[in-house]
C-alpha cells in the first residue's frame, strides 16, 4: 500500500445551520497528483483550505506523514505550498516575489538566488525579472505565484482553480508545463478543479465531489469509465444515460431492455429482472450509414437510428440519435463530411459491450 502523505478523517465544516463539507475519509499518497473535480459550489476550495491547514474544520482531523496535526500548526504549513486561482503578488518586482518566501524562512542568499533563478527559466519568466510583479498578464501573474510555491521545495503542494481565469491559450501553455514539472518532480499534489479535461490532464487519481461530500475516488480510467451514480456520471461526461431491465446474464455477459431495445454490456455480476441504468460514453459510439455493407468489427451492440440533432463542437461533431431511445455519438468533422451526415438520416450506431457501464438502480 502507497505511504499516505496527507489525509482528512471525519471532517465537518458548517456555515450558519448548513453543513457545507461532510468528508469521512480521503487521503493523498506521495508523489501522486491527485485531481479533485466537481461542480461550482460542491466544497473543493473549502476541502482544500481544510488541507492546506488555513481553515479549522467543526470537526474532523488533518493529518500529515500518518501524524494528526495538532497544537501549532505552522510547522506543517510551512511544508506545504498553496496555489490559489487569483494570483497574490507583492508590490514589487517579479524576482522579489518569487524570492520573498525563501527570505521569509531565512535561507541563505545564494541559496535564495539559486532557486529563484531555476524556477524563473523553468517557467519562462526569467525575462520578466526585474518587471513589477503587478504590471504582468495574468497568466504571467500565475506563473510569478508558482515559481514562488516550488521555490520553497513544499513536500506538498495544493493547487485551487489555478487556470479557472485564464484565457484558453494561456490556460493550454501553462497546463502542459505544469504537467510536466509534475510528473518529473513526483511532487505530492492536490489539484482542484471544476474542468473534467484538467482533472483527465493531470490526475492519477480522481475523487469527484458534489454537495460537499465525496462520491467516488479512483484512477481517472476507473472514474471516467465506471462512475459510481447518475449524478457522477452525467459530471463526468457520459451523455446516455438510460434506464433498463436486465433480461439475462450468462458468462459476464448481460442482455438489457432498453425501451424494448436490446443492449447487451460486460457485467461482473447482476440480478436478472433488475432494473439498471445504462452509461455510454459518446466518444465509444461509432457511426456508418444504414444500409451499407459494414466492416467487420468486435463490437457486440449494433442498433439502427435515426439522427435528430448535429452540433459542431470545436473539431468534433455532436450527434443525437433516436434509437428507441435517445444515444449520442461523438465524431470527427471528417466523418460527418465523409457520410454527408444530415438530420434525418438512418444510421447504425455500434459500441462495444465494455463500452457500456451499468449501474444498478437503487429502490
Amino acid at each position: 500500500m502507497p505511504d499516505v502523505k496527507l489525509a482528512v478523517r471525519d471532517v465537518l465544516v458548517h456555515r450558519g445551520a448548513h453543513t457545507i463539507l461532510s468528508v469521512p475519509h480521503l487521503e493523498v499518497r506521495v508523489g501522486e497528483v491527485l485531481a479533485v473535480v466537481g461542480p461550482n459550489g460542491a466544497g473543493k476550495s473549502t476541502l482544500l483550505q481544510v488541507m492546506a491547514l488555513l481553515e479549522q474544520p467543526a470537526a474532523g482531523d488533518v493529518f500529515f506523514d500518518g501524524r494528526r496535526v495538532e497544537g501549532d500548526r505552522l510547522p506543517y504549513r510551512r511544508r506545504m505550498a498553496v496555489l490559489f486561482q487569483e494570483p497574490l503578488l507583492l508590490d514589487t518586482s517579479v524576482e522579489k516575489n518569487v524570492r520573498s518566501g525563501l527570505s521569509l524562512r531565512g535561507l541563505p542568499r545564494s541559496e535564495q538566488a539559486r532557486r529563484t533563478a531555476y524556477w524563473l527559466e523553468r517557467l519562462g519568466i526569467a525575462h520578466l525579472a526585474r518587471r513589477p510583479a503587478r504590471s504582468l498578464s495574468g497568466g504571467e501573474a500565475q506563473r510569478v505565484s508558482l515559481a514562488r510555491a516550488l521555490a520553497l521545495e513544499p513536500e506538498v503542494l495544493l493547487l485551487d482553480e489555478p487556470f479557472a481565469a485564464l484565457d484558453p491559450s494561456i490556460r493550454e501553455s501553462f497546463l502542459n508545463d505544469l504537467e510536466g514539472i509534475l510528473r518529473e518532480g513526483r511532487l505530492t499534489t492536490v489539484f482542484v478543479t471544476h474542468d473534467r479535461t484538467e482533472a483527465l490532464r493531470l490526475g492519477e487519481r480522481v475523487a469527484v465531489m458534489m454537495d460537499g461530500s465525496i462520491r467516488q475516488v479512483g484512477t481517472a480510467a476507473e472514474v471516467f469509465g465506471a462512475p459510481v451514480d447518475e449524478e457522477v456520471a452525467a459530471f463526468v461526461g457520459v451523455e446516455t444515460i438510460v434506464r433498463g431491465r436486465v433480461q439475462s446474464l450468462a458468462d459476464g455477459l448481460a442482455t438489457i431492455d432498453v425501451g424494448g431495445v436490446a443492449v447487451q454490456a460486460m457485467v461482473p455480476s447482476l440480478d436478472s429482472g433488475g432494473e439498471v441504468l445504462v452509461c455510454l460514453r459518446p466518444e465509444d459510439v461509432v457511426l456508418e450509414l444504414a444500409g451499407l455493407d459494414s466492416h467487420p468489427t468486435s463490437a457486440r451492440n449494433h442498433l439502427r437510428g435515426t439522427v435528430r440533432r448535429i452540433t459542431t463542437i470545436g473539431g468534433q461533431v455532436r450527434v443525437v440519435l433516436d434509437c428507441g431511445f435517445t444515444l449520442v455519438a461523438l465524431i470527427t468533422k471528417q466523418s460527418l463530411e465523409e457520410m454527408s451526415l444530415g438530420a434525418g438520416d438512418e444510421v447504425v450506431a455500434s459500441f462495444k459491450a465494455t463500452a457500456a457501464h451499468v449501474i444498478p438502480r437503487r429502490t
